[in-house]
């Protein structure tokens, strides 16, 4: 097996008294996509930031491409924020120059969708592009490893499915990834996943290992406001799937239960969870 292109083991962050990540272990490959998922607070940019060396490690072991994080193991990485850094009064082609400069790189070239817009500031050329162009720079310096928190944050369907295309190709060559994601259509594309909560990882493994035997009872009824408050009265996990409710990690006699306490009548059909439902379950039983 090849080493791994990040290590972390029993990694915790404190902040004085609040623990932002604790005791997370986790591993990237060469060639693997690898999706971190978790609400806002749980973690992840904390951990990213940790992997980077932008922030030491309160206990634990962490390496990238087998040492330290240093300014050294930081330039064989590409690297897309939240706020993509880059350089608004900037034009297109000047931002991808700068990045070149820094990294020593050959000229990246201008992604085609933005070929018209070289010279236009990046302020000036939308999220889908400004995105696009993060990712240009993030690529331009031929990277080993690339770290994306929430690179498709704000873009249309169809720009996110060619942002992770690229990605997908960027793995296909043996460049490993790792990926915040809010989209579970993106975290299905990962080769594997760690769910986080409150700071703590709460499952890893695929997409079939985080759902496991979780199961939902879809309930269907025209009175699917009533059931919906029914179910939620009886502190059942409750999704909606149009007009469809789905009763999650509970048994069909628990959710018969609560509605013919509520007097709702209703068909029940049972079925595995979804990803984003056994990931909330997850969480759920963490608190």
């Amino acid at each position: 097996m090849p080493e791994p292109l990040i290590s972390a083991r029993g990694v915790t962050r404190r902040f004085g008294d609040f623990t932002a990540v604790d005791d997370v272990s986790l591993e990237v490959a060469p060639g693997e996509i690898v999706g971190l998922l978790g609400a806002n607070g749980a973690g992840k940019t904390t951990l990213i930031r940790m992997i980077l060396g932008l922030l030491i490690p309160t206990e634990g072991d962490l390496s990238l491409f087998g040492e330290a994080p240093s300014r050294e193991t930081r330039a064989r990485l590409g690297y897309v924020s939240q706020g993509l850094g880059l350089w608004d009064d900037l034009t297109v082609t000047e931002n991808l120059a700068f990045v070149d400069g820094a990294f020593g790189s050959a000229a990246t070239p201008v992604p085609d969708s933005l070929r018209d817009a070289g010279d236009s500031l990046v302020v000036g050329i939308g999220l889908g592009g400004q995105r696009q162009l993060a990712f240009a720079a993030a690529l331009g310096h031929k990277p080993e490893l690339l770290v994306l928190d929430e690179p498709t944050s704000g873009v249309d369907p169809l720009a996110r499915a060619r942002l992770w295309d690229t990605v997908r190709d960027q793995a296909d060559a043996g460049v490993g990834a790792l990926v915040t994601t809010h989209y579970m259509q993106e975290a299905e594309r990962c080769d594997r996943l760690m769910l986080m909560s409150r700071g703590v990882a709460v499952a890893q493994g695929t997409v079939a290992d985080i759902v496991g035997d979780t199961t939902a009872t879809e309930v269907r009824t025209p009175h699917w406001q009533q059931a919906f408050t029914a179910l939620n009265d009886a502190n059942i996990l409750v999704a909606l799937a149009g007009t469809h409710v789905r009763a999650v990690d509970a048994t069909e006699d628990e959710v018969r239960a609560a509605l013919i306490e509520a007097g709702v009548t209703a068909d029940l059909v049972p079925m595995q969870a979804t990803l984003d439902e056994a990931m909330v379950a997850r969480e759920r039983a963490t608190v």
